[in-house]
C-alpha cells in the first residue's frame, strides 16, 4: 500500500494546527494505523520521528513570525511552548543556533508545506554551497557547477566540489535518508554508488532550515548522453541500459531497506490520471478502460525496491565499471517501472527535435531497453503485457505534477504531447 497520500493527510493537519495540542496518537488515529505502525511509516515518509517534525515545524514557523515582528515571549507561547526559554533551548537544539542568529543569517523564510506527492527543487547560490563546506573541513576547494548531460542545463541544487565530491540539498529529509542507506547496501555488493560523506563531526547531513545539505562521493566516469543512445549501434547501447539496470534491480531485491511503499495505480488512479484528464481534456471512455486494464494487470507485477529514476544522467560508465547516482526517490513499487522510466526519459530529452524516423529508433529503443533487463531478470508475462501501461501511466504522473506550476510551463507541454504521442502509437509498443 502507500502510505504517502496518508501521511500526506497528517503533514496537513499539521501543518494547520501548530498552534493547538498534537499527538501521535491522535495522528495514528486519524490515519487508521496502530501508533506503531504510524511511527514507522512517518519515519519512512519524513526522514524523522513525527514529534521531532512537529517539534521542527513549530521552531521554523516561531523564527518566522519573530522576524516578521512578533515578540520572542508571543511565537513561543503561539506554537506550544510554555517560555521562552524553553522555546530558545529547543531552538538551539534542533537547529544548532539561537533564533536571533538564524534570523540574522537571513534564513528565517516562511517555512513551505510539504508535499510529499512532488519532487522538491531548491536553489542554492555558489556562495551558499561555499560556506557550507566548512562542515566538512573542505573551505578553499573549488566549487563548480553541474550540468546535465544531453540538455547542457545547469543542475541548480548541486555543485561539484574539487574533483571528488559533490554537495546537494533538499528539502525532503526522508529521501537523503533513503538515498544514503541505499547507497551503502549497493556499495556493500560491489557496485559504484554516490556514497555520503560524512561532516567532520560524523553527521551525514547538516540541517540549515528547511533545507539539509550532504556531500556524497563523485563516481569516476561519465553520465549516458540520451542522444547518444539514439545514434550508432543504438540497439545494443539501449540492451546495455537494461541489463544494467536488471543487476542494479538484483543488488536491490537483496537489500532491506526502510523506503515508501508505493502504489504506481493508486496513484494514477486516485491523483495522476484525474488531474491529466482535466490538463489535456483526455476522453472519459480512454480513461475508463486504461484503469480497467491496467487494474487486472497491476497487481500481479513483481515488486521490490526500485530507483524510481534511472534516467540516463543518473548512470555513470567508466570503461568496464557502472554506477548509478541519486537514490532520493528509491521506493518499493513494480520492478517494470524502472526499465519504462528509461525510455522515456530518454523520448523527454530528443521529442521536440524527434522527427518520424528518430521516433521509431525510440520505439525500438524503448524495446531493446526491455529486451536487456529481460536477458538479467526475467521479465514475467504480466510484465510485458503492463509495459505500455506502466510507460503512460508515469506520463499522467508527470502532466500532473507539472500541471499549474507556472515556472515548468515548457515542460507541461512537452509532456501533454509526448503522451498524446504515445496513446496515439499505444498498439506499437506492446511487448505481445
Amino acid at each position: 500500500m502507500d502510505h504517502r497520500a496518508v501521511i500526506q493527510q497528517s503533514l496537513n493537519y499539521i501543518e494547520d494546527n501548530l498552534k493547538t495540542e498534537i499527538t501521535a496518537s491522535e495522528l495514528a488515529d486519524r490515519a487508521g494505523f496502530s501508533i506503531y505502525h504510524y511511527y514507522r511509516v512517518f519515519q519512512a515518509a519524513t526522514g524523522m520521528p513525527v514529534m521531532q517534525y512537529i517539534l521542527r515545524r513549530r521552531l521554523l514557523h516561531g523564527a518566522w513570525a519573530i522576524s516578521r515582528g512578533s515578540t520572542g515571549v508571543r511565537a513561543a507561547l503561539d506554537y506550544g511552548f510554555d517560555t521562552y526559554a524553553g522555546f530558545y533551548r529547543a531552538f538551539v537544539r534542533e537547529l544548532g543556533c539561537t533564533p536571533s542568529e538564524y534570523i540574522a543569517s537571513g534564513r528565517a523564510k516562511k517555512p513551505r508545506r510539504i508535499d510529499l506527492m512532488k519532487e522538491e527543487h531548491i536553489m542554492i547560490t555558489k556562495k551558499k554551497a561555499a560556506e557550507m563546506l566548512k562542515y566538512w573541513n573542505l573551505e578553499g576547494e573549488d566549487v563548480t557547477d553541474v550540468y546535465f548531460e544531453g540538455t547542457g542545463n545547469r543542475n541548480e541544487n548541486a555543485y561539484y566540489v574539487g574533483s571528488g565530491y559533490v554537495l546537494k540539498c533538499t528539502a525532503n529529509l526522508g529521501k537523503l535518508t533513503t538515498h544514503g542507506a541505499l547507497s551503502r547496501a549497493i556499495a556493500d555488493v560491489g557496485l559504484q554508488a554516490a556514497s555520503l560523506v560524512p561532516t567532520a563531526e560524523g553527521r551525514e547531513y547538516v540541517p540549515d532550515g528547511e533545507v539539509y545539505f550532504y556531500l556524497t562521493r563523485r563516481l569516476d566516469g561519465k553520465q549516458i548522453d540520451p542522444g547518444e543512445l539514439l545514434a550508432g549501434n543504438s540497439g545494443e547501447k539501449a540492451r546495455f541500459v537494461g541489463e544494467i539496470i536488471g543487476q542494479l534491480h538484483l543488488a536491490l531485491s537483496r537489500v532491506e531497506g526502510c523506503v515508501n511503499d508505493a502504489d504506481l495505480l493508486e496513484t494514477v488512479e486516485g491523483w495522476a490520471l484525474p488531474r491529466a484528464k482535466e490538463a489535456m481534456d483526455l476522453d472519459s471512455r480512454f480513461c475508463g478502460e486504461f484503469l480497467e486494464a491496467f487494474g487486472e494487470l497491476y497487481p500481479s507485477l513483481p515488486r521490490q525496491i526500485i530507483h524510481r529514476d534511472p534516467n540516463p544522467g543518473n548512470i555513470i560508465c567508466s570503461g568496464e565499471a557502472w554506477g548509478f547516482i541519486d537514490f532520493e526517490l528509491s521506493e518499493r513499487n513494480a520492478r517494470i517501472y524502472d526499465p519504462c522510466y528509461a525510455a522515456t526519459a530518454v523520448l523527454s530529452e530528443i521529442f521536440l527535435k524527434a522527427d518520424a524516423q528518430t521516433l521509431d529508433r525510440w520505439v525500438s529503443l524503448y524495446r531493446n531497453i526491455l529486451a536487456g533487463y529481460d536477458s538479467v531478470v526475467k521479465l514475467t508475462e504480466e510484465e510485458r503485457r503492463a509495459a505500455p501501461y506502466v510507460l503512460l501511466a508515469n506520463q499522467f504522473v508527470c502532466v500532473a505534477w507539472f500541471a499549474g506550476e507556472e515556472k515548468y510551463g515548457e515542460l507541461f507541454e512537452v509532456n501533454k504531447r509526448m503522451t498524446r504521442w504515445l496513446m496515439a502509437c499505444f498498439d506499437d509498443l506492446r511487448m505481445e
